[in-house]
């Protein structure tokens, strides 16, 4: 698993994109009605890794498709993020989307200096006042882990425990855990929710070691929000003989017979969706985005949505049900 690289991974990874039945991307006639509207995308990583990155590039392309002019910026350091800002920002671009957390700080310093430009952070909001040209996103990272955590729980064939792993040592994915285990004890009774951050995005092998450790406590189903370090968590899985959720992308082609579905995070329709708002004057700077779990995350399976010999008609009855209640806020994913 040590030889897996970005790009193999994106390759495995590969597979339709399911996006909510919302608002369509603005329409080509509307934008001909206004004058030309550029979007540019900074990216912490490449386009072709499978996941976070490539989701926010296809998005980017709805919105070309549609009529706007679209520009990235690929594995951007932190070093450059200004440079990179201000680039676009001089060069006339009327949104610019930094996607990942660092971008939250990073656009409170430099938009006041741009007050014509609306900027998109995929990220929570960082403070209680924000630019006027700064939004924000809550991508219901929680309620979607305590979701997976209770589907785990639901398909557990053993009932003993169910596994979570994950990537970089950040609040988010910290959160993550929690409400993951959270998710599976209050769904079945006796059951133990376990749960590992790597440290690490990037390591197969350290995935795959978190996921052998936990199935050799008596975890039987092992999810992970950890992009290839969670490929190496399903491999894990696969080797063991167990079941596995995906997450971010559909990851059904990994191994058809033993991934019950994937939690896809939308972020395609989060990019198309913001870049049609600000080309119809319609960004909401200062404040935090926050689409329901439903909108921002899909459940999926290939062309449908799980894997009927893996789960049960009664255990994705009673999963739909507590998505449905996530989705309305009915319930909380936090103790």
């Amino acid at each position: 698993m040590a030889g897996i690289t970005r790009r193999n991974f994106a390759k495995m990874l590969a597979g339709a994109v399911v996006l909510p039945a919302l608002a369509p991307v603005m329409s080509r006639s509307a934008l001909a009605a206004t004058k030309e509207f550029k979007v540019a995308l900074l990216l912490p990583g490449t386009i072709s890794d499978g996941g976070w990155n490539t989701l926010a590039y296809q998005g980017l392309q709805s919105l070309k498709k549609s009529g706007i002019k679209v520009a990235w910026s690929e594995s951007v350091p932190q070093a450059q993020m200004e440079q990179s800002i201000r680039g676009y920002a001089d060069d006339g671009y009327n949104l610019i989307i930094g996607h990942s957390f660092e971008y939250g700080a990073a656009f409170t310093e430099i938009a006041p200096d741009y007050p014509d430009t609306d900027f998109f952070a995929s990220t929570f909001k960082p403070a209680e006042a924000a630019p006027k040209n700064v939004e924000y996103i809550n991508l219901a990272y929680i309620q979607a882990a305590y979701a997976a955590g209770a589907l785990a729980a639901l398909i557990s064939d053993k009932g003993k425990a169910v596994g979570f792993v994950g990537g970089g040592d950040n609040p988010t994915q910290q959160g993550m855990m929690r409400a993951f285990i959270l998710g599976a004890e209050k769904t079945r009774s006796g059951i133990k929710g376990l749960g590992v951050v790597t440290g690490d995005y990037g390591n197969a092998t350290k995935g795959r070691e978190a996921a052998t450790a936990m199935i050799t406590n008596g975890a039987d189903v092992i999810w992970h929000a950890a992009d290839v370090t969670g490929l190496g968590a399903l491999q894990g899985a696969i080797a063991a003989n167990i079941k596995a959720i995906g997450c971010y992308t559909d990851q059904k082609d990994v191994s058809p017979s033993h991934i019950a579905c994937s939690f896809k995070q939308n972020l395609d329709w989060v990019v198309a969706q913001v870049g049609s708002a600000a080309a119809g004057h319609a960004f909401k700077g200062g404040e935090e985005w926050s689409p329901s779990v439903a909108k921002a995350w899909s459940v999926i399976y290939g062309s449908t949505s799980h894997n009927a010999s893996l789960v049960s008609d009664s255990a994705w009855q009673a999963f739909q049900k507590i998505w449905q209640q996530l989705d309305t806020g009915a319930l909380s994913a936090t103790a």
